[in-house]
C-alpha cells in the first residue's frame, strides 16, 4: 500500500538566506523536511519580478553540496513545461516582493493549480514575506504602498490570514490586530523576523526560531479587540558552521 505524503508548508516572517544570509539554521530545517541529502529545491522569484540579483543569491546559498538549485522564471519563459518542473522537486522556495502580483502572475500561467498539486504530493512548500502570505486566505501586504492593505484572495491552502514582518516594521502590528479586531480580517497568525511557522496540513505543528525573543503569533478577535497569544517556539541553535560563518564576518563587520 502506498503511503500517503504528508502536505507541508513553511512560512517564515523574514529570515532564511534573503535576510539572514550567514546563518543557514532556517533553511536547514525546511530542507530537513525533504528527507533528502542533497533534494532539488527550486526558487520562485516572482515577487520581485524575478530579479536576477535575487535569483544568485539563492543559487549561491544552496550551493551543489547542499542542494540540486533551479529556479522558476515567470517573466521570461523558455517553452519547458511549468508542471514538469515543479513536480520534479523536493522543495519549492518562494521569495519575497509583491505578493498581489505574485498571485496575479501565477493564476494567469496557472501556477497556482500545480503548487497545489505539488503541495498534495508531499513537496515541501515554502517562503519568505510574500511568499509566506501566498499560502494563507488572506493577509496584511504592502503591496498597494506603505500604508499597507489587506489583501482577501489568496491561494488558501492554509486557513485564516497571516502577517510577516510582525516585529520587524513599525506598521505591522497595529495594522494587523486593527483588521482582525474590525473583522475586515479573519484571525490568523503573525510572525516575526527570524522566526518559522511549519505546517503539516492545515496544522501549525512547530514553530522556531532564529533570533532570541523570535516569535509566531495567533491573533484572534474577541468582541471589539484582537487578542495576541505567542506560541511556543524551537530557538535553533548554533552548528559549527554557524559559528564558523560568523568568526569569519566578524572583520567585516569592523
Amino acid at each position: 500500500m502506498a503511503v500517503r505524503a504528508t502536505p507541508r508548508i513553511v512560512a517564515l516572517g523574514g529570515g532564511g538566506f534573503s535576510m539572514e544570509p550567514r546563518d543557514p539554521r532556517m533553511d536547514d530545517a525546511i530542507l530537513e523536511l525533504t528527507g533528502k541529502r542533497r533534494p532539488a529545491v527550486c526558487f520562485v522569484p516572482t515577487a520581485s519580478g524575478d530579479s536576477t540579483q535575487y535569483v544568485r543569491r539563492f543559487m549561491a546559498a544552496f550551493p551543489s553540496k547542499r542542494a540540486q538549485a533551479s529556479h522558476l522564471s515567470l517573466f521570461q519563459r523558455d517553452g519547458s513545461s511549468l508542471r514538469e518542473q515543479v513536480l520534479a522537486q523536493d522543495m519549492i522556495y518562494i521569495g519575497g516582493g509583491n505578493v498581489a502580483n505574485l498571485l496575479a502572475v501565477w493564476r494567469l500561467h496557472g501556477l497556482d493549480r500545480i503548487l497545489r498539486e505539488a503541495w498534495r504530493k508531499g513537496i515541501v512548500l515554502c517562503g519568505v514575506s510574500a511568499g509566506a502570505l501566498c499560502w494563507f486566505e488572506a493577509g496584511l501586504t504592502d503591496s498597494f504602498g506603505p500604508q499597507l492593505e489587506p489583501f482577501q484572495n489568496g491561494l488558501a491552502l492554509l486557513g485564516g490570514s497571516s502577517c510577516p514582518h510582525y516585529d520587524g516594521e513599525a506598521l505591522r502590528r497595529p495594522r494587523f490586530t486593527q483588521l482582525i479586531a474590525s473583522g475586515v480580517l479573519a484571525a490568523g497568525t503573525a510572525i516575526d523576523d527570524g522566526a518559522g511557522a511549519f505546517y503539516e496540513g492545515r496544522r501549525l505543528v512547530r514553530c522556531a526560531s532564529t533570533r532570541e525573543g523570535a516569535r509566531v503569533w495567533r491573533v484572534t478577535r474577541e468582541g471589539d479587540y484582537a487578542v495576541e497569544e505567542a506560541l511556543a517556539s524551537e530557538f535553533l541553535p548554533d552548528g559549527p558552521h554557524v559559528s564558523a560563518r560568523r568568526a569569519r564576518a566578524r572583520p567585516e563587520a569592523l
